[in-house]
């Protein structure tokens, strides 16, 4: 019997992609296409789902992190492999933390999507080895230290540097220092073109958790 694929994907031209490319295999049959992640363990609890190609930023702002963590912790077997476009720096390592099976970037030259299922399916698990380089400024994302993504991700809130050294237990002192040295690597003269940036380009993104 072919695996029953839930594909979990807000826009049309990918979700039409993504249904062809199961359809192209006979080790694969294509269940439910819902553009809402918050859907999905409603599509689990009521069918036998093998596989989901789960989209992280989906309809209505519902994040596919969140609805993988939930469905893993309730349905430890069904493999899910993340799909996005989005660069932004912390979403590997969240998936791999919560137990997402495969992650794989649309614009990928790798692997297709379909190689990446069948060999998900097989057991294996599926990582890029980094986020794809954006370049931003005089700079890439990959010249940043996660703890200056991690403030930089912080900036997008519009909080103040004592707001934001807060939430992170370190100083205020130490939250100038880590913005100086964006602005120094990227060459924006404000932290408004330097957050307008890094947003717009999907380097980090702060979503709504659960």
């Amino acid at each position: 019997m072919p695996y029953k694929v839930l594909i979990v994907e807000d826009h049309y031209i990918v979700r039409t992609f993504f249904e062809m490319s199961v359809k192209s295999s006979e080790q694969f049959a294509h269940l439910l296409s819902i553009s809402n992640a918050s859907a999905a363990l409603s599509v689990c609890r009521n069918n036998k789902v093998d596989l989901i190609l789960m989209d992280v930023m989906t309809e209505l702002g519902h994040s596919g992190l969140d609805a993988a963590e939930t469905i893993k912790g309730l349905y430890p077997d069904i493999k899910i492999i993340i799909v996005t476009s989005v660069p932004e720096y912390s979403w590997l390592a969240r998936a791999r933390k919560i137990g997402v099976d495969s992650f794989w970037y649309k614009d990928s030259h790798k692997d297709s999507i379909l190689e990446v299922m069948e060999r998900t399916m097989a057991g294996e698990h599926i990582y890029p080895d980094e986020t794809p380089l954006i370049h931003i400024g005089n700079a890439t994302n990959h010249e940043f230290t996660e703890r200056e993504l991690d403030i930089l991700k912080e900036l997008t809130t519009g909080d103040t540097n004592a707001e934001i050294a807060e939430r992170l237990c370190i100083s205020v002192a130490t939250v100038k220092t880590h913005i100086q040295h964006l602005m120094d690597k990227t060459g924006f003269k404000t932290r408004t073109e330097l957050v307008a940036e890094a947003r717009g380009l999907g380097i980090v993104i702060k979503t709504r958790r659960k």
